[in-house]
C-alpha cells in the first residue's frame, strides 16, 4: 500500500518533472532557432520626400515595397531586408547629415540609390572616407564613375549622361546637320554635367550649332522668361535637359510661345508620359524625341512581355498606391532588383568590402524592364553600369524606336 500511496503521491510530482523538462526542451529550441535566426540586413537611402524634386521619391517607394515583398518571400540568403530611408529634400547639406545618420548611427552596409547628382557628389568624400559602399547611386553623371578616387561610389542610371547626350549630339549632326540649337538645363551638378556631355560631344561644330542657352535654380517657379530668351534666339531644334517638373514647364511653354522647332529633344530624366508629358499636354509633346535603355511598362507592344508583366503584378500586389505608368517607379524597381542581386551574390560575407567585390563583377545581367539587347555591365576598372541607349519618339501614346540601340565608351577614366 506505501508503494501506491507513493505513487499516487509522486504523480502530480512526475508530471510536474515532464513538464518542466518539456519546458526546458522548448526554452532551448527557441534559443537554438534564435542562434540560427541571422541578423537582418540594414541598407540606407536618401530621397528628396519634399522640396523641388519630390517626385524622385517614387524611386525610394518603390524600393521599399520591393523589400516588403522580398522579406515576405524569406529575405535575402536566409536574412529580412532593413530598408532605411530619410528624407534629404534634393538638399546636398541635409544629404551630408542624413548620410551620417544612416553611418553612425543606423550601422547600414550601404546607401544604395540615394537620389540626384547633387546629393550624391555631397556624401560622395564622406562615404569614401568611411569605406562604405554608395552604390547604384541614382545619377548618371560621369563623376561616379572615378573608380580610382572613389572606389566605394558607383552610381546606376539607365543614362550614363555624356552617353545620352552624345546620342543626341550625333542624331543632330546627322539629321538636322543646319539646326540653330537652343539648350536649358538646371545650372547643378547634374545639369553641368549632361551639357557638358553634349558640348564635348558636338566638339568643334559646338559653336556652328549652338545659338542660345539658359539654365535655371531648382528653387524657381518658373521658367517663363529663360524660355522666351531661347526662342528668340531663332533657334529650330530645342533641347531640354530638365527634371520633370521644368521639363513639363518646358514643353508647355514651347507651346504657348508659338514656338515650333523642327526638333525637341528631352532627357530620359524628363521623358515620363504620367509626369511629364500630360502635365505638359499631350499634344505639345507629341513628336519629342528621348533615348532610355528601358521599357515602357504601358506600351501596347509590352503588354505580353515577361519583364513588364511581373513588373505590373509586383505594383498590384506590393504598391497599389503607386502608378505603373510612371516611369519613376519603373525606374526604381529594375534598379532595386540589382541591389538584391548583388546581396544574393554576396551570401554570408556581408562585409562592405565584399559588396563592392560583388557590384564591380556583373556581367551581362539584365535586371528587370531594360530594353532586350542592353544589360549591365561592371568590372573594378569600369564603374559604369549602363551605356546602351535607344533613342525613341513620342507619338501621342507611346515611343517608337529610331535607328538601333547604341553604346558609347564616354568614360574619362579609363
Amino acid at each position: 500500500m506505501r508503494n501506491v500511496r507513493e505513487g499516487r503521491r509522486g504523480a502530480p510530482a512526475t508530471r510536474r518533472a515532464a513538464l518542466a523538462l518539456l519546458g526546458a526542451g522548448l526554452a532551448l529550441a527557441a534559443a537554438s532557432a534564435a542562434a540560427d535566426e541571422k541578423p537582418p540586413i540594414r541598407i540606407g537611402n536618401l530621397a528628396p520626400y519634399s522640396g523641388p524634386a519630390s517626385s524622385y521619391s517614387a524611386f525610394a517607394k518603390t524600393q521599399a515595397a520591393y523589400f516588403r515583398m522580398v522579406n515576405a518571400r524569406g529575405g535575402v540568403n536566409g536574412r529580412k531586408v532593413e530598408f532605411i530611408s530619410y528624407d534629404d529634400a534634393y538638399s546636398p547639406p541635409k544629404a551630408v547629415e542624413q548620410a551620417r545618420k544612416l553611418v553612425e548611427q543606423d550601422g547600414v552596409l550601404a546607401i544604395v540609390q540615394a537620389v540626384g547628382t547633387p546629393p550624391n557628389a555631397a556624401i560622395m568624400k564622406y562615404m569614401n572616407a568611411r569605406k562604405t559602399p554608395q552604390l547604384f547611386a541614382a545619377t548618371g553623371a560621369t563623376k561616379f564613375g572615378d573608380y580610382r578616387n572613389y572606389p566605394w561610389t558607383m552610381g546606376l542610371s539607365t543614362s550614363v549622361y555624356h552617353v545620352e547626350a552624345a546620342l543626341y549630339a550625333d542624331y543632330i549632326r546627322t539629321e538636322f546637320p543646319n539646326a540653330r540649337v537652343a539648350v536649358l538645363y538646371p545650372n547643378d551638378d547634374y545639369g553641368k554635367d549632361i551639357f557638358a556631355g553634349f558640348r564635348k560631344a558636338l566638339g568643334r561644330d559646338y559653336d556652328r550649332f549652338v545659338v542660345s542657352t539658359a539654365t535655371y535654380d531648382n528653387s524657381e517657379p518658373t521658367i517663363d522668361s529663360q524660355m522666351t530668351k531661347l526662342k528668340a534666339s531663332g533657334a529650330n531644334v530645342f533641347v531640354n535637359f530638365s527634371t520633370p517638373r521644368f521639363a513639363a514647364q518646358a514643353i508647355r511653354k514651347v507651346a504657348e510661345l508659338g514656338w515650333k522647332p523642327d526638333l525637341q529633344i528631352v532627357n530620359t530624366t524628363g521623358a515620363s508620359i504620367s509626369l511629364v508629358f500630360r502635365p505638359a499636354g499631350i499634344e505639345n509633346a507629341k513628336g519629342v524625341v528621348t533615348a532610355t535603355s528601358m521599357k515602357e511598362p504601358n506600351d501596347p507592344r509590352y503588354a505580353s512581355d515577361p519583364d513588364v508583366q511581373e513588373y505590373l503584378a509586383f505594383m498590384k500586389e506590393w504598391y497599389p498606391e503607386g502608378d505603373p505608368g510612371n516611369n519613376q517607379n519603373a525606374y526604381g524597381y529594375m534598379c532595386i532588383k540589382l541591389v538584391h542581386r548583388v546581396l544574393e551574390m554576396a551570401g554570408d560575407d556581408l562585409s562592405r568590402e565584399n559588396i563592392m567585390r560583388q557590384a564591380t563583377s556583373l556581367k551581362d545581367v539584365k535586371p528587370g524592364l531594360l530594353l532586350d539587347g542592353i544589360t549591365v555591365n561592371t568590372s573594378p576598372t569600369n564603374y559604369f553600369p549602363i551605356t546602351q541607349m535607344q533613342l525613341m519618339r513620342f507619338n501621342g501614346a507611346s515611343f517608337d524606336p529610331i535607328g538601333e540601340i547604341r553604346k558609347y565608351d564616354v568614360s574619362p577614366y579609363d
